[in-house]
């Protein structure tokens, strides 16, 4: 049973054709007083799922309804010269031919056109498809006649099946060059494996990777370029920074972000390094310009650094961060006896802010429990960078408000660390803590709870049954 009832046949207008060229014979498509090829197109039915309950009258009554126009056959007047650009209907008519002039010798004028037909499968569209590709055959300009990435979409199949290899070259041709929406591009990776490698090269390349090419690859290279390459980079910053969120997987943003990281901390401590420790003979003049140049080189890249950081932590892939500025006892050595001296205060004055916010973030994150760092990282993270802290606070002078609360944030981090650290350890530290307290002693309450909290420790009874 055949859904949609009985076929209905109807014929083409020969001034219906949506291509209004001609070949070179100067015959037109459709026309019924020089076609010599009479072609039926017809709907081919669907078959009935096997496994599916018989359908219901309403339902095939629905089915006719809205399906009755596909399924109309369609008669088209062609001519059999034409109808051989296409290689699947010059190996139909080449034995169709021979067969019919067999021992007959009569004009070709008095014999009646050749009834062909031509099965379309029952999908949306697909009658106008075929329609379509076979008005193309009459046309001798396929390039212009392919008008959107839709259009060459829905002939491309109808191309390949009737092995029209000119229409073939144009729609794989048109599509290389114009942009896709998401669906479009899905359809154009379903028709790639029909390609001849030649033809599907140029595509493939579009939608995959190629060989020396990754996500991750594009990925650190927006994000070297966010912070490098743009004067206004707070908007770059911002697009990127939504990349990384949006990226479908963490693993590879944590790669990118820790090799930008790096990449950045070590430049700014060979600069600290080469300030520090300056290993070169010039005049005053020039030594100056170099340290100068050092000092800029750091600032530049510890901003990059404080923005990775951010990064990381928003993403929670900071754990690898936190282990290396932990392990950090050279630099942090440097970057004292470069804020003993007064000479970055003029070149760079916000250059300890910057490494102590960028120490800031990452010791929140472990005293929050967003980085789960061993207790080897958190004593070392501690013990390594308070000696920068106490530095900066020495010789920051006048201190700003923005630093005062910079410190006080970065104290209290501090001490919500030691405790969280074996007794021996917190007391070694916690000495060296003293300096957090001021003139007046109300301005320092954190310093107090962290040592009231290892005094009522130490002060506990050893004995396990007295825990409680």
């Amino acid at each position: 049973m055949t859904i949609g009832g009985p076929r209905k046949r109807q014929r083409v207008s020969p001034t219906s054709a949506a291509f209004a060229t001609t070949t070179s014979a100067g015959v037109f498509f459709n026309d019924p007083s020089t076609a010599d090829v009479i072609l039926r197109l017809f709907v081919e039915p669907s078959p009935l799922d096997p496994n599916a309950t018989a359908a219901s009258p309403d339902a095939l009554d629905s089915a006719s309804s809205t399906t009755s126009d596909e399924y109309e056959d369609v008669e088209i007047y062609l001519h059999s010269h034409v109808l051989r650009r296409s290689k699947y209907f010059s190996a139909l008519l080449s034995d169709r031919w021979q067969h019919r002039s067999h021992g007959n010798k009569k004009n070709i004028s008095d014999l009646k056109p050749l009834q062909l037909k031509l099965g379309v499968p029952p999908t949306p569209g697909s009658l106008e498809s075929h329609i379509t590709v076979l008005q193309l055959l009459y046309s001798s300009d396929l390039s212009n006649s392919i008008g959107s990435a839709s259009i060459a979409l829905d002939i491309l199949p109808v191309a390949l099946e009737l092995l029209f290899e000119d229409c073939v070259k144009s729609c794989v041709h048109f599509l290389e060059a114009v942009p896709w929406t998401e669906d479009e591009e899905k359809r154009v990776l379903s028709l790639i494996p029909f390609l001849k490698e030649e033809e599907s090269k140029d595509l493939l390349a579009r939608v995959l990777p190629g060989q020396n090419e990754s996500c991750e690859e594009m990925l650190h290279g927006l994000v070297l370029s966010a912070i490098n390459n743009y004067p206004n980079m707070a908007f770059v910053k911002a697009f990127v920074a939504k990349l990384l969120r949006d990226f479908s997987s963490r693993e590879s943003a944590k790669r990118v972000l820790e090799r930008a990281f790096e990449t950045s901390l070590k430049v700014v401590k060979e600069s600290l390094e080469e300030y520090s420790s300056p290993n070169f003979r010039g005049d005053h003049n020039e030594t100056e310009a170099i340290q100068r140049l050092n000092l800029h080189t750091a600032m530049t890249n510890g901003r990059h650094l404080l923005w990775l950081v951010e990064r990381m932590i928003e993403l929670r892939v900071a754990d690898t961060a936190v282990k290396e500025w932990s392990d950090q006892a050279a630099f942090t050595a440097d970057l004292q006896r470069a804020f003993r001296d007064d000479a970055w205060r003029n070149i760079v004055p916000g250059l300890p802010a910057v490494v102590l916010r960028c120490t800031s973030k990452l010791a929140n994150a472990v005293a929050a429990g967003t980085i789960l760092a061993t207790r080897q990282v958190r004593k070392k993270l501690v013990k390594d960078w308070l000696p920068v802290l106490l530095v900066c606070k020495d010789n920051a002078s006048p201190m700003s408000f923005s630093n005062k609360s910079l410190y006080l944030e970065l104290e209290d981090t501090f001490l919500r660390i030691i405790s969280t650290l074996p007794m021996s350890d917190a007391q070694e530290l916690l000495q060296q803590c003293l300096s957090f307290s001021t003139r007046n002693v109300e301005d320092c309450p954190h310093l107090f709870t962290a040592f009231n909290t290892w005094f009522r420790r130490a002060a506990r009874p050893p004995q396990t049954d007295n825990l409680s």
